[in-house]
């Protein structure tokens, strides 16, 4: 597929979207989200990195599972990571991550979980800083949204391992992002992880109008918004990279929020004062 014609797709998924009640409704709803876990309670608090942590929660495209207009089955199997729109095509977070120069992939595990298909671990070829990318089913994407809140409000994830350092995801890292389909466009959340402890934690949500949509659950979280969006987007990895180079860089969330455009503009010729206004940080 060119890349017009991708770019076609996305506008035409989002307008849809966007343009009424009917077109947001899904004739699949997504399974509703697990709300606990027995192993970690409401109050527990996440442990601290000793690196830089980034934790990218995607749901992969469906166009079965979630209220899009199709695109083609292969961008739209939502139990195919290495083909879906959001993570295996070109511009999906694995094939842009494992093409970045500034990024190295350390490490790819199947199935981690029974929603997570693939996740992979990226490390920064110049710093210690690590990013993990879990791409999660399609019909899945309440549990994804879910897991990323949860994490945006402190809750402990998971240890894991790369070479001889020990590290932890989730609510112990320090930028959280979520990509893929405003899923709260279809469905709302009977309720919102509320914050556990007083971190900083940053957020980065790439979903279409994500403000509008986020904004009183990202709240309850205690996380800030480093940069999500006010319209229609195309939510591809180059602009998730963009950001995450700003923010490394410990830039000002203006300029990261106009790197993030730039990008955007670049890669969709949008016009420059378009994709400025596409973006936003900050309440």
């Amino acid at each position: 597929m060119s890349p017009q014609r991708r770019r076609s797709l996305f506008w035409l998924l989002c307008f849809s979207l966007l343009g009424g009640a009917a077109s947001c409704a899904s004739s699949n709803p997504a399974r509703t989200p697990a709300r606990t876990n027995s192993s970690t309670s409401q109050t527990e608090k996440a442990a601290v990195n000793s690196i830089p942590v980034i934790h990218v929660f995607v749901a992969l495209a469906d166009n079965v599972n979630q209220g899009i207009v199709p695109v083609s089955a292969t961008l739209g199997n939502g139990d195919n990571a290495a083909t879906n729109l959001y993570w295996g095509a070109a511009f999906g977070v694995r094939t842009f991550f494992t093409k970045n120069k500034d990024w190295e992939l350390i490490s790819v595990t199947p199935n981690p979980s029974a929603t997570i298909l693939e996740r992979c671990i990226f490390k920064h070829r110049s710093s210690s800083a690590l990013l993990v990318a879990d791409a999660y089913r399609g019909k899945e994407i309440s549990q994804t949204i879910w897991d990323f809140l949860e994490a945006a409000a402190g809750k402990p994830g998971e240890q894991l391992k790369v070479g001889d350092v020990q590290f932890h995801t989730g609510g112990s890292a320090d930028l959280v992002a979520y990509v893929g389909h405003n899923g709260l466009m279809d469905f709302k959340l009977q309720s919102y992880p509320k914050q556990r402890d007083d971190r900083q934690r940053r957020a980065i949500i790439l979903a279409c109008a994500s403000k509008q949509y986020f904004s009183d659950a990202l709240e309850q979280t205690g996380a800030s918004p480093l940069l999500w969006t006010t319209n229609l987007m195309a939510p591809e990895a180059y602009v998730l990279s963009s950001a995450i180079d700003g923010w490394m860089k410990k830039e000002t969330d203006e300029q990261i929020r106009v790197r993030a455009a730039d990008a955007y503009n670049k890669y969709q010729n949008c016009g420059v004062k378009a994709a400025r206004g596409l973006f936003a940080n900050g309440w």
